[in-house]
Formats: C-alpha cells, sequence, structure tokens
C-alpha cells in the first residue's frame, strides 16, 4: 500500500497506542472539510510527524498546499505559522534577532515564526541561500542559536516547505545537503474533475478556507496522542532481512547509470525510518517489504540526481527508483 496512493483505512490494538492510531485515522476525515482529495499527502504529513521528520511540498500554485497545513495545525490542535519567502528576507526574518529595549537599555531577543509548531515556508526556493540555510540548524537541531544562545522549539516541529515546480526564473534551487533533510517529498497533483467540481461546489455554499471552524473543521488529536504513537512507531519490529532490503535498494541508486548522485546512508535511514511510521499506521507492530516499498518514492526522490543526460531522454527520479525496486531482490 502506497500512502501516495493508497486511501485504506486502518486497523488497530488494544492500549494507550491504538487510541493514538484511531486519533490520527481520524485526521483524514476531519482535514477532508477543508481539503478535497488530498488524503495521500496528509499521511505523508502524519508520516512526518511520527518521524520527528519535515516534508517538502511541491505543486502548481492554487492546490491547496497552505490550506492542507493550517487545516493539519487545527485537527492536531497545534500553533502554526507561515513564512512568504522572497529574495529580500533576511535570516532574523525566520529565526529572530536581538531587539533593543530603550527602557531596559538591554538588548532582548524577538522570537521569530520558526518559533511554533508547523512552519509553512512557502516557496522556499525563492530567498537566497544564506536565508535557506538559517533552516538548517531549527530542522535538524530543533533550535536556534542567536547571540551564542541556543533556543529550543517547541515540540512537536515540523517543517512544510513548498515550491513550485514549473517555474525556476529567479529562483534559488536548493542545495542536496538542504534536500537531504527533508525527510520526504510530496507531489501535490491537480485535483480530479470530480474533486474539482466539488472544491466548487463548497465555495458556491459559502466555503471560506480562512475560517476553517466555520467549515466544522475540530480538533480531533493532539500532542499527547504524537508522543504515545511515537512510542509505538519507535518499538516497531524490523528485522536484519529488511534493514538489509533498505541497504540494498539505497546501494542499487548509487549503481544506477542514469544517477549522478544517488542515496546517501543519512537516506537509507530516513527509509526505514518511515517504512516503520507506515507499518504501525497499517496496523502492525513489525515492517514488511511492502513498507519499504511504499515509502521508497517520497522519502527517496529528493536524495538523487539525474544525470543530465539521462534528464534529456526524460527519464525522472521517480522512474529510476521505481526500476531499482524493481530489480532489488525481495526478502522473503
Amino acid at each position: 500500500m502506497d500512502p501516495t496512493t493508497d486511501n485504506a483505512g486502518y486497523t488497530g490494538h488494544s492500549g494507550a497506542a491504538s487510541g493514538a492510531r484511531a486519533s490520527l485515522e481520524a485526521l483524514r476525515t476531519e482535514i477532508a472539510k477543508a481539503v478535497v482529495g488530498q488524503d495521500p499527502a496528509v499521511t505523508g504529513l502524519v508520516v512526518a510527524l511520527l518521524c520527528r521528520g519535515h516534508v517538502l511540498l511541491e505543486g502548481v500554485p492554487g492546490v491547496a498546499k497552505t490550506l492542507l497545513v493550517r487545516a493539519l495545525a487545527s485537527a492536531l490542535e497545534l500553533d502554526t505559522k507561515r513564512v512568504q519567502f522572497t529574495p529580500d528576507l533576511m535570516p532574523g526574518d525566520i529565526t529572530g534577532s536581538l531587539v533593543y529595549d530603550a527602557r531596559t537599555a538591554e538588548f532582548s531577543f524577538q522570537p521569530g515564526p520558526v518559533f511554533t509548531n508547523l512552519l509553512l515556508a512557502d516557496e522556499i526556493n525563492r530567498t537566497p541561500p544564506k536565508t535557506q540555510s538559517s533552516l538548517l540548524e531549527a530542522m535538524e537541531e530543533r533550535q536556534v542559536t542567536v547571540d551564542g544562545t541556543a533556543r529550543p522549539l517547541p515540540e512537536p516541529f515540523l517543517v512544510a516547505a513548498t515550491q513550485n515546480p514549473v517555474e525556476y526564473e529567479g529562483t534559488y534551487p536548493l542545495p542536496e545537503a538542504q534536500l537531504d533533510r527533508f525527510l520526504l517529498k510530496l507531489t501535490i497533483p491537480l485535483p480530479t474533475r470530480q474533486d474539482e467540481i466539488a472544491v466548487l461546489t463548497r465555495h458556491a455554499d459559502g466555503f471560506s478556507p480562512r475560517d476553517l471552524r466555520a467549515a466544522g473543521l475540530r480538533p480531533v488529536a493532539g500532542a499527547a496522542d504524537l508522543e504515545a504513537a511515537r512510542a509505538a512507531v519507535a518499538k516497531t519490529a524490523v528485522s536484519p532481512e529488511i534493514a538489509g532490503y533498505v541497504v540494498d535498494i539505497c546501494r542499487a541508486t548509487r549503481e544506477s547509470p542514469s544517477l549522478s548522485l544517488g542515496v546517501s546512508p543519512r537516506g537509507a535511514t530516513a527509509l526505514l525510518s518511515t517504512a516503520r511510521a507506515w507499518a504501525w499506521l497499517t496496523g502492525r507492530d513489525y515492517v514488511i517489504p511492502d513498507d519499504v516499498k511504499a515509502l521508497a518514492l517520497p522519502t527517496l526522490r529528493h536524495r538523487v540526481q539525474l544525470r543530465p543526460e539521462a534528464e534529456m531522454e526524460g527519464v525522472t527520479a521517480d522512474s529510476v527508483i521505481s526500476a531499482v525496486l524493481a530489480h532489488v531482490p525481495v526478502p522473503r
């Protein structure tokens, strides 16, 4: 089952983990009150939260990327902030900075928008590398250091960064080192005809994306559910055969003639992590090869680099990874 295409429900076990799974399962239904037809993206965001990872959302303007993150934050009762990345944005505009207080004659720290639970970094590739890199410490260390003082970020913390896949004029492509910091790259497709009709019908009936409460969207899970779920995911068993399967897939990408850069060991670790989260969400306490296959594309597609000649021939990262999955022997 592929979380990027599958709409199947989940099964559960008893105890706190079962309650957490049921709450996270309810997210799909709740978010669907605001966002039509994006179940796979919702699943990807939940997997990222379970793995304490970050997500790169790629899609053309107008496919509800911002609304999706806002709806997720509302359904989880988490704080969210949005930053529109522009060429003149400075690092301090994201992380915060020291501000002089004339009354006390001292400098005090003014937190930036990164101090939130869900940060939407809109069009991250429109800001220069210096500002892009200001997110690196926050994403990796979950803290911000200003004037030598480290300030921890709230928990949970997730960066959902968006980029437009068709308009590259005046943009600054993310370097490989920063792309590797994103756990998943989710592609947000244009809606089907039926879904688009449903969107228009909702708007005709008075739906406003700026007022999610009026749409009936309510919190169905919280930070406690996430913590219980993370603890359960950490106990999901991984056999030596599954670990070897993950390694074989990643090593095969490094040998592909279509790629100039294959998946790093960090990418292998990420794939194992997302496969465990997906296994738990589908109601199992152990990982099977299908879990690895299900998460391979969203976890690995941004961690490989195509050779120019392969790109000219129409080869894509997804097609290379799919070919690798088809050729690497599956453990029995």
